[in-house]
């Protein structure tokens, strides 16, 4: 059978990059390998309850009527009005090392006053940062060059808390590199988290993804659940086909892939070479999930996420052992300004976590071992906050295996590749990729990605009068 485009699993950029071509009449198919939609911010069911995975919340929030906003231009784009989301706003989020605190929302102010009080001698510095933030033209998808957020923001400010204390959010909610991140990436998840906010959606990721699959299907998009790609057949510089794994064979002029750059050209039949200059993520997490006989207000935790770290010093990288447990990441969701409270407590805990010795665990020690971090993770959280271990009606955790096996991510990693493909381009003229590998991050920034590579590289090579990926924002 052949279509005018087949897109490579069902996350919010491949459903994203669907109805974007179904919208001009393009005959798409989405391929998905697992029998729920959603990728990396998918969902799961436990006991009568379904849990949101991936992100905590949708950062890049804006009200409704801001259509300039990136937030704004995919609903533009998807052709979605800002209600149909169903979107409640955080309360106030936090920051919190040993000695020092900020508090920030979704007002921009409060993160410049909180800065200004707790370290007064670098309020200037801050202006000078956020002004360099405001100036800086991350939508270049053309510009390849690398620049170190450190050696910027080490021009800017000069206490090293407040440094780690503003890479510890971004790094948590959007970094595939290791200890430092690309300016290009800063900037992103900077607007995206601080100058924009957090918010989450009524129904959780199940009724955005849903409302997303609703919108494909209806204008004449084919999804196929349980059907994993096997192979992607070229011929010189071209694809030619998409073999799947139960034997069938597709053919498309085009192939948008959400799988990840490398995982992409691992699937490349005659091998494609150039997947082996590129580099792997690492970058994975724990979480643990806990519901609560209460409100989490009522056991001591008001606010709707907190960043911490328990040492001097922050550090984002693969640790040398199951779970890094001196910083993390706390979200309580019921700490969103829902019109209804929501009926059961909860609250999720992330860690920085090794693939690599997860992975090597026997099976017959998997289980325990989940259980003995979750406790580490637990001692480490109550130096900051109330023990709330009593209240718990039901837990569960996930761990990087969970991760892999369910995105296909190599090493689990969540946030991909540090090398991004911003351009959305590999070796073979019609095979592109949208997603975590392309570099727009977070909930907003995954749905824009499929949004641009689809008009970048498929309606624009059609019709000119298409606006380009850049444009998506513009």
């Amino acid at each position: 059978m052949k279509y005018d485009a087949i897109i490579i699993g069902a996350g919010l950029s491949g459903l994203a990059a669907g109805i974007r071509l179904a919208m001009f009449d393009k005959k798409s198919l989405i391929l998905e390998k697992h029998v729920e939609i959603g990728g990396l911010n998918s969902f799961y069911a436990r006991k009568g309850r379904t849990f949101d995975v991936g992100l905590h919340a949708m950062t890049n929030f804006s009200p409704r009527g801001v259509r300039t906003s990136p937030l704004g231009k995919l609903l533009k784009q998807l052709r979605f009005k800002h209600e149909e989301f169903r979107l409640c706003e955080q309360g106030t989020s936090e920051i919190r090392f040993p000695d020092n605190h900020l508090s920030f929302s979704n007002d921009f102010v409060l993160l410049e006053e909180e800065v200004a009080r707790e370290f007064p001698k670098q309020s200037d510095g801050f202006r000078k940062l956020t002004k360099l933030i405001r100036e800086f033209d991350e939508l270049n998808l053309d510009d390849h060059s690398k620049v170190s957020s450190r050696e910027v923001i080490e021009s800017c400010l000069t206490d090293p808390v407040l440094i780690d204390m503003i890479f510890c959010p971004l790094m948590y909610y959007g970094n595939a590199s290791e200890g430092d991140m690309d300016f290009y990436q800063f900037v992103i998840m900077f607007q995206a988290v601080f100058m924009e906010g957090f918010a989450k959606p009524i129904g959780g990721m199940p009724f955005i993804l849903n409302l997303l699959r609703e919108k494909f299907v209806s204008l004449g998009g084919e999804l196929r659940m349980g059907v994993p790609v096997m192979a992607l057949h070229s011929e010189g510089e071209e694809l030619r086909s998409v073999e799947l794994a139960e034997g069938e064979t597709l053919e498309a002029d085009y192939v948008i892939s959400s799988a990840g750059y490398v995982e992409t050209l691992n699937l490349c039949q005659p091998s494609e070479s150039s997947k082996d200059q590129h580099p792997v993520g690492r970058m994975s997490f724990t979480e643990s999930i806990f519901v609560l006989d209460h409100q989490p207000k009522d056991l001591g935790f008001d606010k709707s996420i907190v960043f911490f770290c328990t040492s001097s010093r922050f550090n984002y990288r693969v640790p040398g052992e199951l779970t890094d447990v001196t910083s993390g990441v706390l979200c309580a969701p019921n700490n969103f300004q829902y019109p209804q409270a929501l009926k059961e407590g909860v609250l999720r805990l992330t860690n920085q976590a090794n693939f690599e010795l997860w992975d090597k665990l026997p099976r017959s020690d998997y289980r325990s071992a989940k259980k003995m971090e979750r406790e580490r993770s637990l001692d480490e959280l109550l130096k900051f906050f109330p023990d709330f271990r009593h209240n718990v009606v039901f837990l569960d955790t996930f761990t990087p295996k969970t991760i892999k096996k369910y995105t296909g991510h190599l090493n689990g990693a969540v946030y991909g590749s540090p090398q991004k493909v911003k351009d959305g381009c590999t070796p073979l003229r019609n095979l592109f990729i949208c997603g975590t590998d392309q570099g727009f991050l977070g909930i907003i920034g995954a749905t824009l990605s499929g949004i641009s590579m689809a008009n970048r590289h498929v309606l624009q090579a059609d019709r000119p009068t298409i606006k380009q990926a850049g444009d998506v924002h513009g």
